[in-house]
């Protein structure tokens, strides 16, 4: 059987990074609108402006799809950290050894 080593650490880092991402998605479209009335029609050329319209409209589904994925991988990464914080202070507490209980146990 493999064993798989993943400190708490890890996953906290893990899940706080996929949450920076999923903000980023959430203001990449006002950003992308943002952009394209700061490109304006210069000289009276809209060609730039249209492209940059073309890509977000293209964009914009694959973004989401892409942040509706990464929440639920998120949401996942979260629960699995509290599950394991859970299971690892319930373990620790019922095989916790009293002082007065560590005379009488036996030794290997």
């Amino acid at each position: 059987m493999t064993h798989v080593l993943i400190e708490y650490r890890v996953l906290n880092e893990l899940n706080g990074s996929l949450k920076q991402i999923i903000v980023e998605l959430e203001k990449a479209e006002d950003r992308a609108s943002r952009l394209e009335g700061d490109i304006g029609d210069p000289y009276g050329k809209n060609k730039l402006r249209e492209a940059a319209e073309e890509f977000e409209d293209g964009w914009n589904d694959r973004r989401a799809a892409l942040k509706e994925d990464l929440m639920k991988i998120q949401e996942r990464v979260e629960a699995t950290g509290r599950g394991w914080e859970q299971w690892d202070a319930d373990a620790s507490r019922q095989l916790a050894v009293e002082a007065n209980e560590a005379s009488t146990m036996p030794r290997v």
